[in-house]
């Protein structure tokens, strides 16, 4: 059984019809990565998923319930995070405070903290800094682990790579992969590099449809189905 089940999902935002059937599943494990052009629909389905918009018609079933009329609140409470594209920190509250926040209890479980130091050490060297004064690798660290500061069975992230500096992105890379090893990951990329070499099965979004849908091995050894899909070679 899938971890999440999305199926013939259409969401009209205003007047504009943007998601126009998308359908994919996501094992449970791993990195699953949806890919896309600009504009191809990549956050409204993520933010569809969520609750924060709501797919008419079109079904989403997480862990075997279906959660597509769901409060994005209680969403989160059934074991979903999501890391959106404007990493959603408070600036003026210290990296602990945002930290706190996240948590249901507002306060640390020790463990989990320590295992969110072990992946960004930064984190706890500026612990007592306001968000506002953090690098922007700092800044996507920090939202990345108030997605995980709670157990999540799966965490929806979108363009964590978006402005930062290659040895950023390697780092974050090596985050994400130790995350994956407990904690099922959605990721929208742009950066085919970063998606590649963490995805293990992957979709690409078109015009609102999911057009292909597979394996990122297979994907990433055919070079004329990435420049159909991504124009890769422009």
């Amino acid at each position: 059984m899938s971890l999440l089940s999305v199926q013939d999902m259409k969401t009209d935002i205003g007047q504009y019809a943007v998601l126009h059937g998308v359908s994919f599943e996501v094992p449970e494990g791993g990195v699953f990565v949806l890919l896309g052009r600009n504009g191809a629909g990549k956050t409204t389905t993520l933010r569809s998923i969520m609750g924060l918009w709501t797919p008419s018609p079109g079904s989403v079933v997480f862990n075997g319930q279906d959660i597509t009329r769901m409060h994005t609140a209680d969403i989160a409470r059934k074991g979903i995070a999501y890391v959106p594209e404007n990493m959603g920190i408070f600036g003026t509250l210290t990296v602990d405070e945002n930290l706190i926040l996240a948590t249901e209890s507002g306060r640390f479980d020790k463990a989990r903290l320590a295992r969110i130091h072990e992946l960004f050490p930064a984190l706890e060297r500026f612990r007592d800094k306001q968000a506002w004064s953090l690098s922007g690798g700092q800044k996507q660290m920090l939202s990345v682990a108030r997605a995980i500061i709670e157990p999540r069975a799966l965490i929806l992230i979108d363009e964590p790579t978006k402005g930062l500096a290659p040895s950023i992105v390697g780092a974050m890379a090596e985050a994400f992969r130790e995350i994956a090893q407990t904690t099922t990951i959605l990721l929208v990329e742009q950066n085919f590099n970063f998606a590649r070499s963490l995805g293990r099965d992957m979709a690409v979004i078109d015009d609102g449809r999911v057009v292909h849908a597979g394996s990122m091995e297979a994907f990433a050894a055919d070079t004329a189905l990435q420049d159909k899909h991504l124009g890769l070679s422009a």
